[in-house]
């Protein structure tokens, strides 16, 4: 199973997270099994830099000239032996049999001596080896890591502005571990009971968390006061709700709404403060999965199918709430989608950027005097982040406020650690424990 979804994500870029839950469910394996079937696939996707750095000293040649499935035998057979607790004849029996049934008869010994040839070290061995010749401090990073190199440097330049510059290799280490379930308990519906056996988080104060099993078998989950949710997210969704008081009858706005997470926590909230919400998606496959999520929150919700970028133009100064949870690079979200780190470049940052203007510029245009406009990425990147935030501002030098959004998160939850010298917030997977989203919380001045 973990090599049909290495193909899988290597050949059709397949999304990991998306295309795993299939896979298990059509084998119908126990929980044990399918822990190990995701901790193959996605340990093998996150590391598979420094294995190849491994499997070319090996095998004697460049992993560029390696046969595609041969490739990702070696890298799996490689994340078993150097990674996992897995005996190294097991490692090396199971991979070399699997090499039977998928790939050419001609692999079989190619891969069988490669990984015995791996097997005779250990991964600090091989790290010192990978590492001997390597002299420049962010090239060691992402090749021990496994991160391209231009990641390692805007992961550093955003740790450097939120005053963490020394914690960088324990933030590439975290980005490299599986992050535990984290679970929402919705406003208003969930119940004591229905979170009782759950872990409660450590950031979002109706957030909890799963270190095993499968959270689609808890019976809220399937009446949907339960869903599974990164605890960042729903301190984004937080953040908008309590930057002031709600008044009876507010119009809300979840400007990029899919897949609906976010939707669904606004939803709640808006039923129990008895605000309306409004949901905009510019796909038809989202806007589907944002209606499917609010389908047992409050299907009254209208979703609309359009492009966010003419909103502003089309509904000027209508509502009190925004939610603009923009498209971005993900940086923030590795752990949780392994294969993104090898699939994004630089250049989609500037392209992003230049979207993410065109997309705050329309919420503004929207958002009502005295509203509040939440502005969210899932990546520290500064061009994608502060940049946006920034360039608003000089739009709008008269009437752009930044709320203190430290402020708002630091009541809901006085033990959450954040730069308290900065407005926006910027969250961290070790620190925080959740996705490194960025929120920063914009009003409009009156008049």
């Amino acid at each position: 199973m973990a090599f049909e979804l290495l193909l899988a994500v290597d050949k059709d870029d397949t999304y990991a997270n998306l295309h795993l839950p299939k896979l298990l469910s059509q084998a119908k394996l126990e929980d044990r099994d399918s822990a190990l079937a995701q901790e193959l696939s996605f340990g093998t996707i996150r590391n598979q830099l420094f294995y190849d750095k491994v499997i070319q000293i090996c095998a004697k040649r460049d992993s560029a000239e390696i046969e595609l499935r041969s490739k990702l035998l070696l890298r799996l057979g490689a994340h078993q032996l150097l990674s996992m607790r897995i005996p190294s004849h097991a490692a090396l029996n199971e991979t070399v049999d699997l090499t039977k049934s998928v790939a050419s008869q001609g692999a079989v010994g190619f891969v069988n001596g490669v990984l015995r040839r791996i097997s005779e070290k250990s991964i600090e061995q091989w790290k010192t080896e990978v590492l001997n010749s390597v002299n420049d401090p962010i090239e060691r990073l992402s090749i021990e890591y496994s991160h391209p190199a231009w990641i390692v440097r805007a992961l550093q330049q955003a740790l450097k502005v939120d005053g963490r510059a020394d914690s960088l290799e324990t933030l590439l280490q975290t980005n490299n571990l599986a992050a535990d379930v984290n679970l929402v308990a919705l406003p208003g519906m969930a119940k004591p009971d229905h979170t009782e056996n759950l872990t409660a988080g450590l950031a979002s104060p109706i957030g909890f968390t799963m270190s095993g099993g499968d959270p689609a078998k808890l019976a809220a989950m399937r009446d949907g006061f339960l869903r599974v949710q990164d605890q960042g997210s729903q301190l984004a969704a937080l953040a908008l709700t309590n930057a002031s008081a709600i008044t009876s009858g507010e119009k809300w706005l979840d400007m990029c709404a899919g897949p609906g997470g976010k939707a669904a926590l606004l939803a709640a909230i808006a039923k129990a403060e008895q605000a309306k919400l409004e949901t905009n998606e510019i796909s038809d496959h989202r806007a589907k999965l944002v209606s499917q999520a609010l389908s047992k929150v409050d299907p009254t919700v209208p979703v609309f199918v359009s492009d966010a970028i003419t909103i502003g133009q089309d509904a000027p100064e209508s509502f009190d709430r925004i939610m603009l949870d923009a498209p971005c690079t993900g940086l923030g979200a590795l752990r949780r989608r392994p294969e993104s780190r090898w699939r994004k470049q630089p250049k989609d940052v500037s392209e992003l950027a230049n979207l993410q203007q065109q997309l705050i510029e329309s919420a503004w245009q929207a958002l009502k005097p005295g509203g509040v406009l939440a502005y969210v990425t899932c990546t520290p990147h500064s061009g994608e982040s502060l940049a946006i935030v920034d360039w608003l501002e000089r739009q709008h030098p008269k009437q752009v406020h930044l709320l203190n959004a430290t402020e708002v998160l630091k009541r809901l939850n006085s033990n959450l650690e954040l730069n308290e010298n900065r407005k926006t917030v910027q969250l961290w997977p070790h620190i925080n424990g959740t996705d490194a989203m960025f929120i920063a919380l914009i009003t409009k001045s009156v008049g």
